[in-house]
C-alpha cells in the first residue's frame, strides 16, 4: 500500500496546476495592458493613484507643497487630464483643441475659483520660484538645433526672413484697413490692435511696447497695456487654431508639409542622424545629461549678454547654439544627446507647462475683453494675412508651405510661451528655432519702427 503511494507523483500544495498557470499569466498580461493605457504619458493606474493621492493630501492638510515632486504630479494629473479631453472633441481637436483647453481651461477655472487655493497658490509659488519656461526654452531650442543637418539650418535661417518679412508687411496693411473700416480709427487700430499682435508677445512685446507708449505719449503705461493687451491674448488664440487647422490639411495634403522640416531639401529628422548626413551615433546617460548642461551653458552666456550687452538673452542663446552647430563644436555623440533633451521636453513637459501658463499668465478677463467685433474681426484678419501670406512665398523659395506658415504665424503669438502653444497645436515643436527668430527679432523690429513712427507723429 506504502509502495503504491509512493509511486503515483505528488504535486507540492505550492505548485501550480496548468490551469491556475495559464490564469495568472492571463491575470498579468491583463495589468501590463491596463499599464500601457496612456492618460497623456501617465499609465492609467499611476494616474489614478495620483489623484488619489493628490485628493488625500489636500483635504487632510489643507494646502499642496510647491515642492517639485508634488507640483509634478499636479500638473501632470491636469494637464494630461486636459489633453485627452481635448483629444476626444470631434473638430475641436483638428484645430489645436488640446491646446486651447489645457491653457485656457485652468484660466477659466481660476478666473471662476473653481480651481481652489489649495491647487493655484503652490502652482504660482512654484512657477515664480523656478522661472521654469527658461528651463524648457533652451532645452527645446539647443537641442532641435545641435540635431538637425547642418545645410538644413543655414537655409533656413536665411530664407525664413523673406516670408517673415512679406508676412509681416501685409499683416500690417490689411490689420490696419479692416480695423479702420469697422469704426475703430486708424491710431487704436495700428497701435493698440496691429502692433501688439505682432509685437512678440508679453515680457519682450507688449510690456516694453506700451512703456515706450507711455513715454512718448506720457500717459499711464499701466491704462496702455490694459488696452494692447487683449489683442496680444487674442492673437494667440488665432494662431493657435490656424495652425491645427494647418496641421489638419498638411494630413491630408502631404505634399504641402514636412511635418516639421522647414525646407524642401535636406534632412532634420531629429536623432535619425548626427546632424551631418551620417547615421547618429549611440548615447547614453551621459550623453544626455552632458547636452543639458550644455543647453544651460547657452542660455546662462544669452543672459549675461543681456544683462551687459543688452542683447535679447534668448536670441544670444539661439545665436550661440547656430554658432556652435556650423562650427561643428560639439561632438556627433553630444548632438545626439541634444536630440534625446530636445524629445524629453517636447513629450513630458509641453502641456504641464501650458497649464501652469494658463493658470498664472493667462488672465481669463483679459481673453475675454477682446472678443467684440471689431477688434476680433481685426486680429483675425491679421494673423490670417500674415500665415497665408508666408504660404504662398514659401512655395516659391523652396520651402513646405505649411510649416513655413507655423513658423511665420508666431510672429503673432505670445512670446515663448505662445511658441509652445502654437508649435504644440501643429505638431511641429522642432520648428523652435525659427519660431523664436519670427517672435523675438521679428517682434523687436515691430516694436522699434512703431516707437520711431509714433514719436514722429505725436
Amino acid at each position: 500500500m506504502q509502495e503504491g503511494l509512493s509511486a503515483t507523483p505528488v504535486r507540492s500544495r505550492h505548485s501550480d496546476s496548468p490551469n491556475a498557470a495559464t490564469t495568472r499569466h492571463s491575470m498579468r498580461d491583463a495589468w501590463w495592458r491596463l499599464m500601457d493605457v496612456r492618460v497623456g504619458i501617465v499609465p492609467l493606474p499611476v494616474h489614478l493613484v495620483l489623484i488619489a493621492a493628490i485628493v488625500t493630501t489636500i483635504l487632510t492638510t489643507g494646502k499642496l507643497s510647491a515642492e517639485l515632486s508634488p507640483i509634478i504630479a499636479l500638473l501632470a494629473v491636469c494637464s494630461f487630464t486636459c489633453m485627452e479631453i481635448g483629444q476626444r472633441i470631434p473638430v475641436f481637436r483638428s484645430i489645436g483643441g488640446p491646446v486651447i483647453l489645457v491653457t485656457f481651461l485652468p484660466s477659466w477655472l481660476v478666473f471662476t475659483h473653481a480651481l481652489p487655493p489649495s491647487v493655484v497658490t503652490p502652482i504660482v509659488n512654484f512657477w515664480k520660484q523656478s522661472n521654469f519656461l527658461y528651463l524648457f526654452i533652451p532645452g527645446i531650442i539647443v537641442g532641435s538645433i545641435l540635431s538637425m543637418d547642418r545645410k538644413v539650418l543655414i537655409g533656413g535661417f536665411l530664407r525664413i526672413f523673406v516670408p517673415l518679412a512679406i508676412g509681416s508687411i501685409l499683416a500690417g496693411i490689411v490689420g490696419t484697413a479692416v480695423g479702420t473700416l469697422l469704426g475703430m480709427g486708424l491710431f487704436h487700430t495700428v497701435f493698440f490692435v496691429v502692433v501688439p499682435v505682432m509685437s512678440g508677445g508679453l515680457g519682450e512685446g507688449v510690456i516694453p511696447l506700451t512703456i515706450g507708449y507711455s513715454e512718448v505719449m506720457h500717459q499711464s503705461a499701466g491704462d496702455l497695456l490694459a488696452q494692447a493687451l487683449p489683442a496680444v491674448m487674442l492673437g494667440n488664440v488665432c494662431a493657435i487654431v490656424f495652425s491645427g487647422v494647418l496641421n489638419a490639411i498638411g494630413k491630408r495634403y502631404p505634399s504641402l508639409t514636412g511635418n516639421g522640416q522647414l525646407m524642401r531639401s535636406g534632412n532634420d529628422d531629429i536623432g535619425s542622424h548626427d546632424g551631418h548626413g551620417k547615421p547618429a551615433a549611440p548615447v547614453d546617460a551621459t550623453d544626455i545629461a552632458a547636452a543639458g548642461m550644455i543647453a544651460v551653458c547657452l542660455y546662462f552666456v544669452g543672459m549675461l549678454a543681456q544683462n551687459t550687452l543688452g542683447l535679447p538673452g534668448p536670441v544670444m542663446m539661439l545665436v550661440l547654439a547656430v554658432a556652435a552647430k556650423i562650427g561643428f563644436i560639439f561632438s556627433p555623440r553630444l548632438e545626439a544627446g541634444a536630440g534625446v533633451v530636445y524629445k524629453f521636453f517636447a513629450t513630458a513637459v509641453t502641456y504641464p507647462l501650458l497649464f501652469a501658463i494658463g493658470v498664472v499668465i493667462t488672465p481669463w478677463q483679459k481673453v475675454v475683453a477682446s472678443f467684440n467685433v471689431p477688434t476680433l474681426v481685426t486680429i483675425v484678419a491679421t494673423v490670417i494675412t500674415l500665415m497665408a501670406s508666408a504660404f504662398f512665398v514659401a512655395r516659391r523659395m523652396n520651402m513646405h508651405p505649411i510649416d513655413a506658415a507655423i513658423v511665420v504665424g508666431t510672429h503673432s503669438g505670445m512670446g515663448g510661451t505662445g511658441d509652445v502653444a502654437i508649435l504644440t497645436a501643429a505638431n511641429r515643436m522642432r520648428l523652435m528655432p525659427f519660431a523664436q527668430i519670427a517672435t523675438r527679432i521679428g517682434g523687436a523690429i515691430t516694436i522699434t519702427l512703431s516707437l520711431i513712427v509714433l514719436a514722429k507723429i505725436v
